[in-house]
């Protein structure tokens, strides 16, 4: 019996002590103040994560050697409300544009303090026979939810 692949997907929510558009900023501006060290496929483990504020900018590590390596682009620029990224990094964690999956941030206000952060990281069916482990990695303690925990830490701390 074979599983048809499609609507793959991985999806996650955290509440930010923080207004709206203070949280967009940390997310896309801030980008790396919050981003996991441990999450990066350059060469270099030092790095800065950028985010280019715009529909077609570039989302990257940057080594502290000066080599550049490619997460994604943005695809569609929303703010203060949502932005949409492509990923492309393959199965064997390297720069792939083919893979083009996409990575949704919805940001909804709760309160005039209190932020709700959803993500939603689709078209995981790209990754063909390795989607399963992709998901897997993906919806981990380790993955996205670790991710999202940081951007909460760093967001709301820089509020204060």
């Amino acid at each position: 019996m074979t599983t048809e692949l499609k609507d793959v997907v991985v999806r996650k929510s955290i509440t930010v002590n923080a207004p709206l558009a203070h949280v967009f900023s940390v997310f896309t501006q801030g980008h790396d103040t919050w981003w996991p060290r441990e999450h990066h496929i350059g060469p270099s483990k030092n790095f800065t994560a950028v985010l280019e504020p715009k529909a077609g900018g570039r989302w990257f590590e940057r080594g502290d050697d000066g080599s550049e390596c490619n997460w994604g682009r943005v695809l569609v620029w929303e703010p203060p409300r949502r932005v949409i990224m492509s990923w492309d990094i393959s199965a064997d964690w390297q720069y792939d544009p083919t893979i083009a999956c996409e990575v949704e941030i919805t940001f909804i206000p709760e309160t005039s303090n209190r932020t709700r952060v959803e993500l939603e990281h689709r078209k995981l069916e790209r990754y063909g026979d390795k989607a399963e482990a992709m998901r897997a990695a993906f919806d981990s303690p380790g993955g996205w939810t670790a991710t999202l925990e940081a951007l909460r830490t760093a967001a709301e701390s820089q509020a204060a």
